[in-house]
């Protein structure tokens, strides 16, 4: 039996493999709105969901991002004190807040999506149609079966 290289068990290591594109993609993207709207990957991730979703709590955006409550509070303050995100009292819960994009905040958004499409465009191009489609299932999948988390549970 051959003893196989660690860097080789690293290099088919789906999980380890999964991050490494998500990592690339991400900072691709991310450079692009970094340079034209001044935005960490954290605040443009909680831009996105709030785009997406409408005003949220906290809780719910460290769900929805699966980032740990701590640079999920920091951009919220950020994303408020550039007055791109606005914060509203929860009236179901009044322990928390509820934060949504401000009209300013959508212009932005609705500004960087058309750039993260044509980037997302570009970066899969080397898939056909049918890839894409497969990958997107595939992925959905896995993140199905990965389960949900506490935002708790997120912290590194």
């Amino acid at each position: 039996m051959s003893r196989r290289q660690p860097a080789k068990l690293l290099a088919e290591f789906l999980p380890y493999q999964l991050s490494i594109a998500s990592n690339a993609v991400s900072t691709r993207i991310a450079e692009q709105y970094r340079k034209r709207f001044a935005l960490k990957t954290t605040e443009w991730r909680v831009m996105a969901v709030l785009g997406d979703h409408g005003a949220l709590t906290q809780r719910e955006l460290t769900q929805e991002t699966l980032m740990d409550k701590v640079p999920v509070n920091r951009a919220c303050r950020r994303l408020e004190d550039r007055g791109l995100a606005q914060r509203s009292p929860n009236a179901s819960d009044g322990r928390s807040h509820l934060l949504e994009l401000t009209a300013e905040g959508r212009a932005v958004h609705a500004g960087i999506m058309p750039l993260a499409l044509k980037i997302e465009s570009e970066l899969f191009s080397v898939l056909s149609e049918e890839e894409r489609a497969s990958l997107l299932d595939m992925l959905g999948r896995v993140r199905d079966q990965a389960g949900d988390f506490d935002a708790e549970s997120l912290a590194d």
